[in-house]
């Protein structure tokens, strides 16, 4: 998959080109546009996708997202400082450009995308009845895979995606909804307006996404029979130099559940998951598979990560509603209490047993508590995405409010 160090010397002199810079620029100016090696610059990675797909751009000033209808209307990547900046979301070039369907998903990769939970258990929409929990029978439905999403408007800023799907669950249910789906690139008075957080003087990208679950059919959604849930998930690149910060509330265990749930690839080792305070600190290098998991008593709705290297602060905001604490649980078996799942995840890329890997790169996830609708009801998941970079003494007035804890103590909990 790492394949910088054979183009770095030729991308950065066509990104130039592209990105219309006058001639006369000084040195230090040119030298700007060449920081990066040309698979982490933005603009590289927006004419990438543009051979293959229909990407649409949103933008405000030299922030910028690129969104793909064809794939759900997900954010594959962003920038903060124009084509020349840093490409923030994960990008899987080897499938994209190979151009063929893949057997059971489709990971094109993308820092937001909208899927549906649960993934396992008696009421998952990705295994049919009676089937076994395992990969071969394990299969993402088309409409959060390969199905396109319908451009509803769109704007400079903004744009609203939709689709009609049907699925059944493995308890043999027969659901029947849309997903309406809309993006908005944030300006500075819009972050400090809508999350208080005031990022002047820093360079910034940040976006809202609402996404909305609406009963299609005819019989109310109940527990017995099986819910849905929306599910969230951001692809991100790993280094050795990010780690990941998130505050949990604190409390007793036995009323609260555990401030962090491990269990879904097995324990992780202490030298890559610490719990300190009310934080938990995860090492998003890689080059470890592990996932983590907070209940919904535990989850502020705040998770963030910090490239101590690239300088770059990344926070993930969701406005989880207060007193729902029935999540669905994505476990591949069946399951005692199929609605004991968890409010946020994030997942660190690592080899499987046979050497191979998708990756790498690293997820911050979030979900919406099951949702019980009537026909014709809604329910809306709202999350915010905010890459930040620039002066540290700010960044890190930034990351105390928004995270409570200092970019210092994030980059040191390891060592």
């Amino acid at each position: 998959m790492n394949k910088y160090f054979r183009i770095v010397l030729v991308i950065p002199l066509v990104l130039t080109a592209c990105s219309g810079n006058p001639k006369g620029k000084s040195d230090n100016q040119k030298k700007e546009t060449m920081i990066f090696d040309s698979l982490n610059q933005y603009g590289y990675n927006r004419i990438f996708l543009e051979k293959y797909v229909q990407v649409i751009e949103l933008k405000n000033g030299i922030s910028a997202i690129a969104v793909i209808p064809a794939w759900q209307g997900r954010v594959m990547t962003s920038t903060a400082e124009g084509d020349a900046g840093f490409s923030f979301g994960w990008i899987n070039r080897n499938l994209i450009a190979a151009g063929k369907i893949q057997p059971h998903i489709n990971a094109f990769g993308g820092e937001e995308r909208l899927w549906l939970g649960p993934e396992g258990g008696q009421f998952s929409i990705f295994f049919k009845k009676g089937s076994q929990f395992d990969y071969d029978h394990w299969q993402t439905p088309a409409f959060m895979d390969t199905t396109p999403f319908e451009v509803v408007r769109r704007t400079d800023s903004t744009a609203l995606f939709a689709c009609d799907a049907e699925s059944d669950n493995y308890s043999g249910t027969h659901l029947k909804f849309r997903l309406e789906r809309e993006v908005a690139v944030l300006s500075e008075n819009d972050i400090l307006k809508q999350l208080d957080i005031d990022v002047k003087g820093l360079k910034s990208v940040a976006y809202k996404s609402s996404n909305v679950l609406i009963n299609r059919g005819d019989n109310e959604w109940v527990k017995e029979t099986g819910l849905l849930s929306v599910w969230m998930l951001g692809m991100f690149n790993p280094s050795p130099s990010v780690v990941i910060a998130i505050p949990f509330n604190p409390g007793d265990e036995k009323t609260m559940g555990p401030a962090v749930n491990d269990s879904y690839f097995g324990k992780i080792s202490p030298d890559r998951l610490k719990l300190s305070g009310n934080h938990i600190f995860f090492r998003a290098d890689g080059k470890s598979r592990g996932k983590i998991g907070l209940p919904p008593l535990r989850a502020t709705g705040t998770m963030g990560s910090y490239d101590s290297a690239n300088n770059i602060l990344t926070l993930l905001i969701c406005r989880l509603p207060e007193g729902k604490t029935e999540y669905v649980n994505s476990a591949w078996k069946i399951q005692d209490n199929p609605f004991s799942g968890d409010a946020l995840n994030s997942y660190n890329d690592g080899p499987l047993a046979d050497g191979s890997q998708m990756g790498p790169f690293y997820e911050l996830e979030t979900s919406s508590p099951a949702a019980a609708l009537k026909p014709g009801e809604r329910l809306a998941h709202v999350q915010f995405t905010l890459h930040l970079t620039g002066d540290k003494e700010i960044l890190n007035k930034v990351s105390m409010k928004a995270l409570g804890i200092s970019l210092t103590e994030i980059e040191n909990s390891f060592k």
